[in-house]
């Protein structure tokens, strides 16, 4: 059995059928195990209403397997066809300005509209009924990527009327959402849950209680529509096949953790060039690593959607060659392909799926890079993904095993943040990723958490600024005995974005006695300069003043506080940089006894099982050795792109 497998995405439907036995045959050559298939196919499955063709799709899927291909079939709700929007116009989504968003693209639906409820679960049915045993079919995915191209959020009239009965669930009674929200501010009173409009709009800001909880109603119907799509498939004759979506990177507009809950495997969409290049990453960062990717962005993705589903997930779409949707798109190192594909498989996918298998020369993405060239020739991935194919089978399967350190990841914590993000740069995302990379920093396996997740076993828990912080989560994490080490401005809001009533960081004072009496937001170039063990460094963005009865670690040469710790708990009340983060975590960890290896810049290792992989994302060529394991992959001179993988001795 291989350590992991390698798929493709393909569209039939995009190419002459006399073409597909050949490419079918080609894949299959080149090492690769699994196709996705259809999932923007509703057009030609149904051309017109009621009218069904099923012959190309038949044939299609009987050619893939006749090359014993597994198949992982989609449900095409993610692209509605024109005809169906001209009978049903009310199903396009609304923006926060009150216009429609219009056919032409993709992802042109609501997920509260009744009326596409019940078309989106007709034609999934319809695939299902005709392939759910279909013996070349292992797995299913829902729909596309949930919420893409901001259509989580939508402001449609009956959007509203869905959200009134929400919040007539939700809260009760009218007067219990009063006080929840705070409306007596600015008059804002309601007589009735049928008075409550949509929050877009308003003269000024509108009510971030009000806000919250439309994002909340908005991520359940995410939430509800992939659970009726999912409830098909439960129901279906084929239900011994696994489920999945494909979630995205830097996504954060609905909870992940409960879409996940209806499903198998999470999988996602893995674009480290796109993102480097869009994301809130320094120009330097952007230059030295521009063909390979940034050392942290794809691995916490991965250990994200490992939390989302229970510890399994795998990638759907694998970055290949250049993008076509950023603002520059770089061309990636020859071997980026088959690198970025075994950081997956050493954080645990269970596959890995390259988008796409032949680039399309027409349309949206006739820019985005594949496998196969337009004329069907080899692209530059394809000699990097077949290698990594070749390795894959070489390797012997191991599952993962339970990192040391927990990182908490809230999704309403990000929506509150972004409601009222109060400083520029302390997005949450960012915030948890700077964590992130100053423990990776270290060498160190790392599982993201949520607040519901068993704490158990681990040594030290990491809330990176997590804004809403309920007192039943820091009752766990105390009951575990974990240490925990807190970053600025978490438990600074409750569950209806309001402040806290003992002040930030809330609950979490039951574990570090300190209060947060007021916040510095400071602006870009205002600093607060500090020392420790002999290094200097500045705090930006944002510092707490903070009242406690224990004096603080380290104050700034102006005298204010900023390490606050109380017995095995600490408390960071400012924005830091990774490597002051990294030598706090030093300390932490020489407490709790928890090994580990600080490792050169750019340099990252990962274990699985008996397993160490080690990844060079710098480029300058890197020195490894794993300590009481042998070499099974690689040289020990790793330069940029190159990866190496040890196995103990023992095993």
């Amino acid at each position: 059995m291989a350590l992991a497998s390698i798929g493709v995405c393909y569209y039939p439907e995009h190419w002459p059928r006399d073409t597909w036995a050949e490419q079918a045959q080609t894949m299959r050559s080149g090492g690769i195990e699994l196709v996705r298939i259809a999932e923007f196919a509703w057009s030609r499955i149904e051309p017109s209403p009621g009218h069904f063709d099923w012959e190309w799709l038949d044939c299609a899927i009987d050619t893939l397997a006749a090359q014993s291909l597994q198949i992982i079939m989609c449900t095409p709700t993610a692209c509605p066809p024109l005809w169906l929007i001209e009978r049903y116009p009310e199903i396009l989504p609304v923006d926060s300005n009150d216009n429609v968003r219009r056919f032409g693209s993709r992802r042109h639906y609501r997920f509260a509209s009744s009326v596409y409820r019940c078309e989106s679960t007709r034609i999934s049915q319809a695939v299902i009924d005709r392939y759910a045993t279909h013996p070349a079919i292992v797995g299913w995915q829902l729909d596309n990527e949930y919420g893409c191209h901001e259509t989580t959020l939508s402001y449609a009239e009956d959007d509203e009327r869905a959200f009134q009965r929400w919040l007539e669930t939700r809260h009760a009674d009218i007067d219990a959402l009063n006080e929840a929200w705070g409306t007596v501010f600015w008059s804002q009173e309601y007589r009735s849950f049928a008075e409550v409009g949509r929050p877009n709009l308003t003269v000024t800001e509108a009510n971030p209680a009000h806000r919250l909880d439309y994002w909340r109603f908005a991520s359940e119907q995410v939430r509800d529509f992939n659970a009726e799509q999912r409830q098909l498939l439960r129901d279906s004759e084929g239900s011994d096949r696994w489920v999945t979506h494909n979630f995205m990177g830097n996504f954060v507009e609905f909870d992940h953790f409960d879409v996940g809950e209806d499903l198998d495997v999470a999988t996602w969409d893995s674009y480290p060039l796109g993102f480097l290049d869009q994301g809130w990453f320094t120009d330097d960062e952007k230059l030295r690593y521009r063909r390979i990717g940034h050392p942290d962005w794809a691995a916490f993705h991965h250990d994200l959607y490992r939390a989302v589903c229970r510890g399994r997930f795998a990638v759907m779409e694998q970055q290949p060659g250049p993008v076509n949707w950023a603002q520059s798109n770089a061309q990636p190192l020859d071997s980026a392909p088959a690198f970025w594909g075994m950081e997956a498989v050493a954080h645990g996918a269970e596959f890995v799926s390259y988008f796409r298998y032949q680039q399309l020369p027409r349309a949206q993405e006739q820019m985005h890079a594949a496998l196969r060239l337009p004329t069907g020739e080899e692209a530059p991935a394809w000699s990097s993904v077949s290698q990594l194919a070749q390795e894959l089978g070489r390797l012997p399967a191991f599952g993962s095993h339970q990192a040391p350190i927990a990182l908490l990841f809230d999704y309403p914590s990000c929506w509150a943040g972004t409601i009222q993000p109060h400083a520029p740069g302390m997005d949450q995302l960012e915030s948890t990723f700077h964590y992130y990379c100053a423990a990776r920093a270290l060498g160190l396996d790392i599982d993201i958490v949520n607040t519901k997740s068993n704490l158990q076993g681990y040594k030290m828990l990491i809330i990176p600024g997590t804004v809403i912080v309920d007192a039943a989560f820091i009752a766990r994490a105390k009951t575990a005995g974990v240490s925990c080490l807190v970053g600025a401005r978490s438990g600074s809001r409750d569950e209806h974005c309001a402040l806290p009533q003992e002040l930030a960081p809330g609950p979490i004072q039951s574990v570090i006695p300190v209060r947060v009496l007021a916040v510095d937001s400071m602006r870009p170039g205002a600093t607060r300069s500090f020392n420790y063990a002999g290094r200097s460094f500045e705090s930006t963005r944002w510092h707490e003043s903070v009242e406690s009865d224990s004096e603080p670690q380290i104050r700034c040469d102006d005298g204010a506080g900023l390490w606050y710790s109380a017995g095995s708990n600490h408390y960071i009340n400012a924005h830091v940089p990774e490597a002051f983060l990294t030598m706090v975590m030093q300390e932490i960890l020489a407490e709790e006894t928890i090994q580990y290896e600080a490792l050169p810049e750019g340099f990252r290792i990962r274990r699985r099982g008996p397993l160490i992989f080690a990844f060079n994302f710098s480029p300058e060529t890197r020195h490894f050795e794993a300590k009481d394991a042998h070499r099974i992959l690689g040289s020990s001179q790793i330069s940029q792109g190159q990866y190496a993988i040890w196995q103990h001795a023992n095993d």
